[in-house]
């Protein structure tokens, strides 16, 4: 089946959003989100776009890009040579994403105002951190850590400088935005250090690597924790039928 063509928004403003495969976490420590971040800041230097805001969730990214042509050029430049780091770094083949990235137009500037908010809220909405704090999204550069990345002008024109923006984004107003499904985030991490602390590997990813009789008992383990088989697909990267079977539940 042809895929359904992108829409192209008429004001250059796309809120994008690159989902791991299955869920499947997409940064495992520091180096991960720098990663991303460097090679977003290089392509900003040499293509014709503007990001005015980010968050890097642990198993997909938001963006909110204005560019006049060559989106698709721009994403797959950042995510696919993100992607390449991934999986050498990781010992691990295949794709990393679910099929191409999300986006949708964005046409007036009420809209944009809310998918900034949306954006930045989602670590808090996530139960991480406050909004304010969380490391890898661009409010920091709104409250004046500049990032090299953010351009951040047009929304502090927009909501009445910082102490303006300062009242906007704490507003939990919500919004449909691109993916509100995404919710149960948190626990993602609280998984991965389970699995850390549980079996002395570096990330949820190394339990594919174990022979079958391990495997197979950690995710048992994972399970018997109160873990779904949701939560265990997406840090796990294996495969939900698999994880079902061995642990007799449905998904």
């Amino acid at each position: 089946m042809p895929r359904k063509p992108r829409v192209i928004s008429a004001t250059g403003y796309y809120h994008v959003v690159i989902r791991g495969v299955n869920h499947q976490i997409m940064f495992i420590d520091e180096q991960d989100y720098r990663f991303f971040l460097g090679k977003l800041r290089r392509c900003l230097e040499e293509e014709c776009f503007e990001v005015h805001a980010y968050c890097l969730m642990d198993n997909h990214v938001h963006l909110l890009i204005h560019a006049d042509s060559g989106l698709d050029h721009i994403i797959k430049r950042v995510a696919g040579s993100y992607a390449i780091y991934f999986n050498r770094k990781y010992e691990r083949c295949g794709h990393l994403y679910q099929e191409r990235y999300s986006s949708e137009p964005v046409e007036d500037e009420r809209y944009l105002l809310a998918v900034v908010r949306y954006i930045h809220n989602n670590p808090q909405k996530a139960g991480i951190c406050m909004r304010n704090f969380y490391r890898w999204s661009s409010i920091q550069a709104y409250f004046g850590f500049p990032d090299s990345i953010t351009s951040i002008k047009l929304i502090l024109q927009m909501t009445g400088g910082l102490d303006g923006f300062f009242e906007f984004s704490k507003s939990n107003e919500e919004v449909e935005c691109l993916d509100i499904s995404e919710k149960k985030i948190t626990s993602d991490h609280t998984v991965t250090e389970i699995i850390q602390n549980e079996f002395q590997v570096s990330s949820g990813l190394k339990l594919q690597e174990m022979d079958k009789t391990q495997k197979d008992e950690a995710l048992q383990f994972l399970y018997n924790k109160g873990i779904s088989v949701r939560k265990i697909e997406r840090v796990t990267g294996i495969n939900r039928k698999y994880i079902t079977k061995i642990t007799k539940l449905s998904s």
